[in-house]
C-alpha cells in the first residue's frame, strides 16, 4: 500500500518539471500555465501567423464584407508579426527553426474552410479566429511571463496586446 502511494507522490512532484519539457502540441503547459520552450514557441507562433494569412486569404474572397474587412486587418498584422520573428531567427537573436508550412491540425482546419462556401463559410472563418487568438494571446503571454530568450521575450510582451486586441474584433464580428 505505501509503495503506491509513494509513486503518485513522485509522480506528482515531476510533473511540473515533465510539462515544461513536453511540446506545446499536448496542451499541458497551456493548462498549467508553463512557459513553452523557445523552440516551441517559435513554432507555434509562426504556424499560427502561417494559419491566420491563408485562412484570411481565403476569407477576403469568399466571406462577407465585415468578414473582409477583418480578414485584410489579419492579414496585414500577420505578415508583420511573421517579418518581425524571421527577422529574429534569421539575426541569429533566436536560435529555433521557423516553419514554413502549417501542421496536421491547423492544415486540417484550412481544408475545412477550403470546402465552404457563403454562411457556413463565414461562420467557420469566425469560430477558427476566436480560437486561433485565444491560443494565440496565451501562447504570447506564457512566453513572456516566462520565455527565456530576453528578446523574444520582449516581442512576445509587446505582441500580445494586438493579438488580444484581434480576438476583440473575432469574437465582436459575431455580434
Amino acid at each position: 500500500m505505501r509503495r503506491p502511494a509513494l509513486a503518485v507522490t513522485a509522480l506528482l512532484l515531476a510533473t511540473p518539471v515533465l510539462a515544461q519539457s513536453l511540446s506545446e502540441r499536448s496542451g499541458l503547459n497551456s493548462l498549467m500555465g508553463a512557459s513553452p520552450s523557445t523552440a516551441d514557441f517559435v513554432k507555434e507562433a509562426a504556424v499560427s501567423d502561417l494559419f491566420e494569412l491563408q485562412s484570411s486569404q481565403l476569407a477576403a474572397e469568399r466571406a462577407d464584407e465585415a468578414t473582409k474587412a477583418f480578414a485584410a486587418h489579419m492579414i496585414t498584422d500577420h505578415q508583420k508579426t511573421s517579418t518581425e520573428l524571421k527577422t529574429m531567427v534569421q539575426s541569429g537573436a533566436v536560435k529555433a527553426e521557423i516553419p514554413t508550412t502549417l501542421d496536421s491540425a491547423h492544415q486540417s482546419k484550412l481544408d475545412t474552410l477550403k470546402g465552404l462556401n457563403g454562411d457556413a463559410f463565414t461562420k467557420q472563418y469566425r469560430a477558427d479566429q476566436v480560437k486561433a487568438h485565444k491560443d494565440a494571446v496565451d501562447l504570447f503571454q506564457r512566453y513572456a511571463k516566462g520565455g527565456d530568450n530576453a528578446e523574444l521575450k520582449a516581442w512576445a510582451g509587446k505582441t500580445e496586446p494586438s493579438l488580444a486586441q484581434h480576438l476583440k474584433m473575432a469574437e465582436d464580428l459575431g455580434k
